[in-house]
C-alpha cells in the first residue's frame, strides 16, 4: 500500500447502502480524503436482499423526515449523484396503507404529524383505493392513507450508485477490504487494520457494518443492541397482465400484516409485516442461514394473499428469497457518537435503512463534520446509543394496535 493510502481523514467500514451513503454525503460537505473498506463488493451484503418499499409513513416524525427528504435524491438521482448515474431502479408507483376501525384515529394522527414534517400524504377512501388495487378486498378496511411519492426501489442500484458519486469526488473505495480490528489509543479510535496486515490510519472511523455490527464492535466494550432477525420474501405469478401489474402502487395491509409490490417484470412481492417483538426474535446467523422461504411462511403467503387479493384468481409461487434485518430494541436505527472518541456508528436499522439511505448519509457526515445534525427535524439525538441504556426507547406516539413493530 502506498504511504497515501496508509491515512484518511475518515474511513468508512462498510459498503453496503449506508456506508457508500456516508461517503457521498462526506463528499458532498467536501471530505473527500475517505475510505470505505468493504470486505467483499459494494452491495454484496444485506443491501442486495432489501424489498426496497419507499414510503414516508412513520409515527416517528424524525424518520418520516429522513424518508421525506431522502425522496428528492431517489426522484432524481442524477441532480444529486452525478450525471453519469442513469437509473438507481426506483419506481414511483405510490403508496397506500390501509388499517381497520381500531386504528383510524392512530392512523390519523400519524398522517398529520408525517405533513408537519414535510410528508405529502393524505388519507383517501375505498372508492380511490379500488381504483388503484382492483384485485383486493378492501372490506375489512376503515380508512387508507396515499403517498404518490411512494413507491419502490432497488438498493443495490442505489448503493453503487452512491459509490461511484463518491469516487467521482474523490472517495477510494476499496473492495475485498476486510477490516479485522480497530486501532485503539487509550480512549480514541485512531484507524482500521485490514485483514492483509496493513493498517489505515483516520481522525474518524464510521462503523456501517449492519448485522455484523454487535460482534464487531463488542471486543471494544461496546454493546451495540442488535439482534439479526431472518426476513423471507415470496415472489408471487399473479396471473395476470404484466403491464396491470406495474401500474399497481405498494399496499401495506395492516389488518392482515402484509405488505405486496409491484416488480418490473410483472410479479408481485409479498412481505410479512407480522414481526415478533424484539425479545422474542429467534436470532439468525448472518453467514449461514437459509435463502429461501420456508414450507410454512409458503403457507402463510397463500393464506393471506389468497385472502386479501381474490382477484388474482390463478396467482402461483413463483421463488422465494430471504435476507437479514439489524434489529434493534425499538426497531430504529443507530447513528451516534460511540463511547470511544472518534467513533461513530450507522447500523440497526431495522428494515428501513433504503428509503431513509440519502438521510443516513447526511445525518453521518453532520455528526463526523460538526458534531450534530444539520436538520432541526432529524435530532441526532434520536439516534444516540446511549438511549437503550437511558431506557428511552426511540417509539412512536401513534402505535397501531395489532399490528407489529413496523411503524
Amino acid at each position: 500500500m502506498s504511504d497515501a493510502g496508509r491515512t484518511a481523514d475518515v474511513v468508512i467500514v462498510g459498503g453496503g447502502i449506508e456506508g457508500c451513503a456516508a461517503a457521498w454525503a462526506l463528499s458532498r460537505r467536501g471530505v473527500t480524503d475517505v475510505v470505505v473498506a468493504e470486505r467483499h463488493t459494494v452491495g454484496a451484503g444485506m443491501t442486495g436482499k432489501s424489498s426496497g418499499v419507499v414510503r414516508c409513513h412513520y409515527g416517528v416524525s424524525s424518520l418520516a423526515a429522513m424518508a421525506t427528504t431522502s425522496l428528492d435524491v431517489l426522484e432524481r438521482p442524477r441532480e444529486f449523484l452525478g450525471e453519469q448515474i442513469t437509473d438507481i431502479g426506483f419506481r414511483q408507483a405510490g403508496y397506500v396503507v390501509g388499517v381497520a376501525e381500531a386504528n383510524v384515529d392512530a392512523l390519523r394522527k400519524s398522517l398529520a404529524a408525517q405533513r408537519r414534517v414535510g410528508v405529502e400524504t393524505e388519507e383517501i377512501g375505498h372508492a380511490e383505493v379500488a381504483k388503484l388495487w382492483p384485485f383486493a378486498d378492501l372490506t375489512p378496511f376503515a380508512a387508507f392513507g396515499w403517498e404518490a411519492r411512494g413507491g419502490y426501489g432497488d438498493a443495490y442500484l442505489t448503493a453503487q450508485a452512491f459509490s461511484t458519486a463518491a469516487r467521482a469526488a474523490g472517495v477510494r473505495v476499496r473492495q475485498g477490504a476486510a477490516v479485522t480490528a480497530l486501532l485503539v489509543d487509550a480512549d480514541r479510535v485512531t484507524g482500521v487494520r485490514l485483514a492483509d496486515g496493513s493498517q489505515i490510519s483516520a481522525e474518524t472511523v464510521v462503523v456501517a457494518t449492519g448485522v455484523w455490527t454487535r460482534p464487531f464492535l463488542a471486543l471494544y466494550g461496546i454493546d451495540v443492541p442488535i439482534t439479526v432477525a431472518r426476513e423471507q420474501i415470496v415472489m408471487i405469478d399473479p396471473g395476470i397482465d404484466s403491464a396491470a401489474v406495474r401500474r399497481l402502487p405498494v399496499f401495506s395491509d395492516l389488518v392482515s400484516l402484509q405488505y405486496v409490490r409491484p416488480e418490473v417484470g410483472g410479479e408481485i412481492l409479498f412481505g410479512n409485516s407480522d414481526l415478533p417483538s424484539y425479545d422474542e426474535i429467534d436470532p439468525a446467523d448472518p453467514d449461514d442461514y437459509l435463502n429461501r422461504a420456508t414450507e410454512a411462511f409458503v403457507d402463510l403467503t397463500i393464506d393471506k394473499v389468497g385472502n386479501r387479493f381474490p382477484g388474482f384468481p390463478d396467482a402461483a409461487i413463483a421463488s422465494s428469497y430471504a435476507g437479514c434485518y439489524d434489529v434493534t430494541p425499538d426497531f430504529n436505527p443507530v447513528i451516534s457518537r460511540a463511547p470511544l472518541d472518534g467513533l461513530v456508528i450507522a447500523a440497526g436499522f431495522s428494515g428501513h435503512g433504503f428509503k431513509i439511505s440519502p438521510a443516513v448519509g447526511r445525518l453521518v457526515a453532520d455528526i463526523v463534520v460538526d458534531g450534530r445534525s444539520g436538520d432541526p427535524r432529524i435530532p441526532e439525538t434520536d439516534f444516540r446509543l446511549s438511549r437503550f441504556d437511558e431506557g428511552e426507547l426511540l417509539k412512536t406516539p401513534y402505535p397501531y394496535v395489532g399490528a407489529g413493530e413496523m411503524r
